[in-house]
């Protein structure tokens, strides 16, 4: 078996389509894959329809707040019809939109027009920051995508707007509600000290949180074995993912992360019931 069990598509802030990821999947001979766009879930129809030989597994990425930090949470095995995450999710596009026209209204007092216009024309459902710094870069308003956030998009940017998200508890509760997993993502991707990542785990695990990514692209060897140990310490899941966003990034691929050694495969998501279910 070989599972990645998160990317994104065009329809959040990856650059490629469903139907790509699947054909790269197939050709990295995966068995397995969930696509786990920004709180959408457009691409899952297409991609069920036109697998042959992989497993799809239905996914989502929520944005989620914690202790006024921006934390992701991986939905596994959802229902996409279940009406309590469909109502997250439009209400979660709504508020990306919000902050999309906020930017767009700071931008236009720079003398920069046709954000809007932009992102409308893009194939996205929920719009990003990193949409926003591909215009910004379009417009010759900065060099590259870093100096956008630097410059513009971080939080001492020039047209920085506030994200609005849902809490933690209430983004876990929605994954469980449409019979998912919930899974925190990339784990030491926070800048978090190691009380305040065991304190988030707690409080995700008292939400009904299950699992943990455990491994992905670019993660040292180091913090593999320390969140291995942690997801064994607090009876968590761990589950694997590249976060794959664009294929001319050539630091990542669908399926490429390291794999989990032999010690953590015996808390790999692979074996939590909803897997044979």
């Amino acid at each position: 078996m070989k599972a990645d069990l998160h990317c994104h598509s065009h329809f959040s802030d990856g650059k490629q389509s469903p139907s790509f990821l699947l054909q790269r999947a197939t050709e990295n001979r995966l068995t397995h894959l969930a696509l786990t766009d920004h709180d959408c879930i457009d691409g899952l129809a297409s991609l069920r329809r036109d697998a042959k030989d992989i497993t799809i597994i239905n996914g989502v990425e929520l944005s989620c707040l914690w202790n006024t930090m921006e934390i992701h949470i991986v939905g596994l095995f959802i229902d996409p019809t279940h009406c309590h995450i469909a109502k997250l999710l439009a209400s979660q596009q709504a508020q990306r939109e919000k902050r999309a026209q906020a930017i767009d209204k700071n931008l236009q007092k720079l003398g920069t027009h046709g954000l809007m216009s932009y992102l409308q024309s893009l194939p996205c459902t929920a719009y990003t920051r990193s949409h926003i710094a591909d215009f910004l870069v379009q417009e010759k308003v900065c060099k590259n995508k870093q100096k956008a956030f630097k410059t513009h998009l971080g939080k001492r940017g020039r047209v920085y707007a506030a994200a609005s998200c849902c809490s933690l508890n209430e983004g876990v509760t929605a994954i469980l509600k449409a019979s998912g997993i919930a899974v925190v993502a990339h784990p030491s991707r926070y800048s978090l000290s190691k009380t305040k990542l065991s304190s988030l785990l707690d409080d995700f695990k008292a939400c009904g949180g299950e699992a943990i990514e455990g491994s992905y692209s670019n993660i040292d060897p180091a913090t593999k074995a320390y969140l291995s140990k942690l997801a064994e310490e607090k009876s968590l899941y761990l589950s694997v993912g590249s976060d794959f966003h664009d294929a001319a990034a050539t630091w990542t691929d669908i399926g490429k992360f390291p794999a989990l050694d032999q010690q953590a495969r015996k808390n790999a998501i692979w074996l939590h019931p909803k897997w044979h279910s």
